[in-house]
């Protein structure tokens, strides 16, 4: 019988499995779902779909820069000694290395390596290491110099926090003080024109409720809500920032001295905004034992 792609689609969706895996399962079992489940099980090909249900959010960031251009992607895993893996670093810095030719995520999975999909590499060795895995993002950033940091480093370009700053001017000994305050310091945005409207307003309305508190005059709270505001501005903004490697200067002025403009920056850390599922030690052991 004929296999549409939509029945490849679900099946994979439900095991993890490669593309031709999935079609030649449902060949085997006339297209019959649940049977080409148990086929693909019974082939040692749907293995991965037992760990598709674990919270990925440890894993690796991976930088790289080749010329005026930098990427960083994030492939997660369930525990951080996968990190230390090198079968899993060796994926990482390949996955990293297609990124270079694609715009966003999306490209990025559809892309070959080693004669795969990135999407189906990461399928391989869930079934291989043992764990979830995922291509959680990857962003890109270009300049007249594109300096990388990665902090924690796990291995050449990869670690726990990846940074790329993007300079016109400049050169890349001052991008890398750069990368290595943004990892440190983790602006929220370039400046106040990038920063969300969303969060200024936001801050904005705690600094009035809280000035309001105080019981001063509105003419004293309104000049107490600008200086709070320029205060937290310069806070979260990069540019407004106190320079880590001079901080008598902001580094704004830091890059104007050395003859440079920050035109874009990315900093990546493993795991951030995941909501990663607590569980004591002896709850880990059980439930590795169980496997």
């Amino acid at each position: 019988m004929a296999i549409s792609a939509k029945q490849v689609k679900e099946l994979r969706e439900m095991t993890a499995a490669g593309m031709m895996d999935a079609k030649k399962a449902l060949v085997e079992t006339d297209g019959d779902m649940e049977a080409a489940v148990d086929w693909l099980r019974t082939k040692g090909l749907a293995k991965a779909a037992k760990k598709s249900g674990r919270t990925a959010a440890e894993g690796l960031v991976a930088v790289k820069v080749d010329g005026g251009k930098g990427v960083a992607v994030e492939v997660n895993s369930e525990t951080d000694f996968v990190g230390k893996n090198a079968e899993f670093q060796g994926m990482v810095a390949s996955i990293a290395g297609a990124a270079m030719g694609v715009a966003d995520v999306d490209a990025l999975k559809e892309a070959e390596v080693e004669g795969k999909k990135v999407a189906d590499l990461i399928t391989d060795k869930i079934a291989t290491i043992g764990e979830n895995m995922s291509l959680r993002r990857m962003a890109s950033v270009t300049g007249d110099v594109v300096a990388s940091y990665v902090h924690n480093a796990a291995a050449g370009g990869m670690g726990q926090i990846g940074v790329l700053v993007a300079l016109k001017g400049g050169d890349e000994a001052f991008g890398k003080q750069v990368a290595m305050h943004i990892a440190a310091a983790n602006p929220q945005a370039l400046n106040e024109a990038e920063l969300d409207p969303a969060v200024v307003e936001k801050e904005k309305q705690v600094q009035i409720d809280i000035a309001k508190e105080s019981g001063k005059p509105d003419a004293v709270i309104e000049k107490m809500i600008v200086g709070r505001m320029k205060k937290f501005l310069a806070e979260v903004t990069l540019t407004g920032q106190q320079f880590v490697m001079d901080t008598d200067k902001t580094v704004e002025q830091a890059a104007k001295d050395a003859g440079a403009e920050i035109v874009g920056f990315v900093r990546m850390q493993v795991g951030e905004g995941i909501e990663k599922v607590e569980e004591d030690f002896a709850a880990e052991v059980a439930k590795a034992a169980q496997g």
